[in-house]
């Protein structure tokens, strides 16, 4: 519980999957973590999953959530976001720019001239352009402090073929962010890293386990990530791993730090010396 003390963090779309177990191992590290999203107190959609549970699971283990109602796409309800934290925390020094919109329509199978336009709109204002407005926010304080780490949640996508052709740009796009931010903000001591999960057990992940063209014996929880962000940022030689790419699970054997399950999953594409610049 000791390893976050003191340390303010903003963990986007916490609701459910990635975000919510990065918001979990945070929080039980002893950050005080906001989380946002769209669903306070009730799921969006189909999938189970809401800020409200997410704030009490991590109440539950004696750490501290601030649940924040927020719509990504909106900037004003960005910087609401950034207003409270600022009055309440006066900084940041954890931003993790997960959140992301899965637009409705054929995603899989589907060739990119027999999508919509709007397939690339809604992927790329709500994962991409949110990550930049939410950092464009949060780098006043971290740099005012000469510390902090921007953690953008990325995938494999952003270096080989997967779900479609606005996916894979987008993500590319993300790690590219995280190279020319690290650039710029290299001499203000704050850092920014893209992270690569491997396969996720989340609730949409699981939802549709059957019909999935792999299996989940190499998967990984939800919280793995997030013990990657407290590894790095708890690391004095943060600055060093920069504006890269990093894979969770070789950071995982980089740092020794193990899964809940005390496993260490295996990567799904190995690279070289723990992250490939961009």
């Amino acid at each position: 519980m000791s390893a976050l003390n003191d340390r303010v963090a903003l963990v986007t779309g916490a609701s459910r999957g990635v975000g919510k177990g990065i918001a979990l191992a945070l929080g039980s590290a002893g950050a005080t973590v906001y989380i946002t999203g769209r669903s306070y107190d009730q799921a969006a959609g189909p999938l189970p999953g809401s800020l409200a549970e997410t704030a009490a699971e991590i109440a539950s283990r004696g750490g501290r959530a601030i649940p924040l109602r927020c719509d990504h796409s909106v900037d004003a309800d960005v910087e609401a976001v950034f207003e409270r934290i600022t009055a309440d925390s006066g900084g940041l020094d954890i931003l993790v720019n997960n959140v992301y919109c899965v637009p409705d329509g054929p995603m899989f199978d589907t060739p990119f001239w027999q999508q919509p336009l709007s397939m690339w709109d809604e992927m790329h204002r709500v994962g991409l352009r949110s990550h930049y407005v939410a950092s464009r926010l949060a780098v006043p304080h971290m740099v005012a402090q000469k510390r902090g780490l921007i953690a953008h949640i990325s995938s494999f996508g952003g270096r080989s073929y997967q779900l479609n052709v606005a996916y894979g740009v987008g993500k590319a796009a993300v790690d590219r962010m995280a190279r020319d931010m690290g650039h710029e903000l290299r001499d203000h001591g704050v850092a920014c890293v893209s992270l690569w999960p491997g396969i996720v057990r989340t609730e949409r992940i699981l939802a549709f386990a059957d019909q999935l063209p792999f299996d989940l014996s190499n998967s990984e929880s939800p919280e793995f990530t997030g013990r990657a962000i407290i590894a790095l940022a708890t690391d004095p030689a943060l600055m060093q791993r920069s504006g890269r790419v990093w894979i969770v699970a070789e950071l995982a054997r980089e740092y020794e730090f193990t899964d809940i399950d005390g496993s260490q999953p295996p990567p799904l594409m190995a690279s070289s010396r723990g992250g490939e610049k961009r």
